[in-house]
């Protein structure tokens, strides 16, 4: 056991912190990558949402369906994409508009929370990818140390601890830029995540507009039970009138 862990002692101090600086770095690298791509995303989405859903409902109460869709397909928002795919199945009946939504719902989910998983993770673990190389760091730091001590007893006049504090320093550089990385990572994770929520319910609202003018039936569209029930039996006697004299 004792030549297991001098080995592990070994490697971590033949290899410094230097590697788990340089991860760090390249995970920095990514993370800004994909904030910005994020954040050009849905600036280029963004739209009026109040606006649209003035717009959209005026043209459906007009019952310029045509309309409406040009209206919406205008919109470069996630929230038309999916009203338009409704918009193109409401011709055949209100369920299909709803399930054509949902679908594109779901894809559009998607595409907002591409990404943002990787933000999130690394915002939970980068301040423990930093500790690991402060936990390297002060192992290093030790095993100066213990080669100080060997060399004052062998009667070596120099003890200065310079080896020792540097890699103190590195072990506190670690942690540090851990924690440097992590917090614009969980900022810009509920920011993003915060956006797609409300993206999400606007979507919701735009949907529920469409489906209540699918499902809105004019009392005037449709002849009344009256008429109906009073015509059954006069045309059933009229044809059987016909057929007599026939």
């Amino acid at each position: 056991m004792n030549s297991l862990i001098d080995r592990v002692k070994s490697a971590m101090v033949g290899l410094g912190t230097g590697w788990v600086l340089m991860l760090m770095l390249i995970l920095s690298i990514v993370s800004l990558a994909i904030m910005l791509e994020r954040a050009w995303l849905y600036w280029s989405l963004r739209d009026d949402i109040d606006e649209l859903m003035r717009d959209l409902g005026r043209l459906l109460r007009g019952g310029d369906m045509e309309g409406a869709r040009r209206r919406l397909e205008a919109s470069r928002s996630a929230e038309a994409a999916v009203v338009v795919a409704g918009l193109v199945e409401s011709d055949r009946g209100v369920n299909a508009a709803q399930e054509a939504m949902e679908g594109a719902s779901a894809l559009q989910r998607i595409k907002l929370e591409r990404r943002l998983a990787f933000l999130g993770t690394l915002g939970n673990n980068a301040p423990f990818i930093g500790l690991l190389g402060t936990v390297i760091g002060i192992v290093a730091a030790f095993d100066e140390l213990s080669k100080v001590k060997m060399a004052a007893a062998a009667g070596a006049t120099q003890l200065a601890p310079e080896a020792v504090m540097a890699r103190i320093s590195e072990a506190l550089v670690a942690t540090a830029i851990g924690i440097l990385i992590a917090i614009p990572a969980v900022a810009a994770f509920n920011a993003f995540t915060r956006i797609v929520r409300g993206t999400l319910a606007n979507t919701e609202a735009l949907g529920h507009l469409l489906l209540a003018h699918l499902k809105a039936i004019p009392v005037d569209a449709e002849p009344s039970k009256v008429e109906r029930v009073s015509a059954g039996p006069a045309s059933s006697r009229v044809k059987g009138e016909a057929a007599e004299e026939n």
